[in-house]
């Protein structure tokens, strides 16, 4: 289904104005895909009929579907796993020193998708109980989209989705079969919280240990990464940890945060200069 080049800027600036996110040229071949069961569904006679409903914005619902429709929720469990295993061999053995006294952590997956990411957090401390005994560990997912938050509280997946990442014997302790589907046991979903967030607005309250931020920030143009990661870093203890994607780094996009000098691949934040106005608009 054809689509003209002004109705794609418009979709684009509906995006990046709820989001954030841009409407990248090699994301566009999305846009019929994920928007013609909407044209199906209200009747619609074509895509450039759909955004001039959404652009004359007299239907909310309308747009919050298309919104959602064309954010990107790729994810799997254990998600280069490489990167788990740094945090957890390096970047947790370091905090759990560090907080020894209290033993309590802090945990956020930050646009946590499906909640796969959150879980494998919650499986990997886990799957080290003499470790973690009497600690407290808060794991908070969240995610603009309510659709994909509710999914994440109820941690139920497709044998598609099950089968991404997760090994044979986490998927049998950890998730109970039901028909097509498995669902995380009342357990593993106890250990994580899930809520909606927009990563734009102020961050949740108090300070986190570890901020997993991950395929999220390439989405952004350089001035709102820039603000995220202001954000971000105002949200975390002054020796927490960032972890980010594969694909990202914070060299020439941020003053916030430096690459950890002991763990190479994650980051802390910089706490050696002064606070930037964008760190100081964000905990207003």
């Amino acid at each position: 289904m054809e689509i003209s080049d002004s109705a794609i800027r418009i979709l684009a600036g509906l995006l990046e104005a709820r989001t954030g996110q841009q409407l990248a040229i090699g994301r566009r071949w999305r846009i019929d895909m994920a928007l013609r069961p909407l044209i199906a569904k209200h009747g619609v006679p074509s895509l450039d009929e759909l955004v001039h409903r959404l652009a004359a914005g007299r239907n909310a619902a309308l747009v919050d579907e298309a919104i959602e429709a064309l954010l990107n929720h790729e994810t799997f469990f254990y998600r280069d796993l490489n990167a788990f295993r740094l945090l957890d061999e390096q970047g947790l053995v370091r905090l759990q020193a560090a907080r020894a006294a209290s033993r309590r952590l802090r945990i956020w997956s930050a646009g946590c998708s499906t909640g796969q990411e959150a879980y494998t957090l919650a499986m990997m401390i886990a799957d080290q109980p003499d470790r973690w005994r009497g600690w407290t560990i808060d794991i908070l997912g969240t995610d603009l989209s309510p659709v994909a938050v509710e999914r994440a509280r109820l941690g139920r997946y497709s044998q598609f989705e099950i089968q991404r990442g997760l090994p044979v014997n986490q998927m049998l302790r950890r998730f109970d079969q039901d028909g097509e589907y498995w669902q995380a046991t009342a357990p593993l979903r106890q250990a994580v919280r899930f809520r909606t967030h927009n990563l734009l607005a102020a961050p949740p309250v108090g300070l986190f240990d570890v901020v997993l931020c991950r395929n999220v920030l390439l989405y952004f143009s350089s001035d709102v990464r820039s603000l995220v990661f202001g954000r971000i870093a105002s949200a975390m203890a002054p020796d927490g940890l960032l972890m980010l994607g594969a694909g990202e780094t914070v060299m020439g996009q941020t003053d916030a945060f430096v690459s950890d000098f002991e763990a190479r691949g994650l980051y802390r934040k910089r706490v050696d200069i002064a606070q930037s106005p964008t760190m100081t608009a964000s905990r207003r």
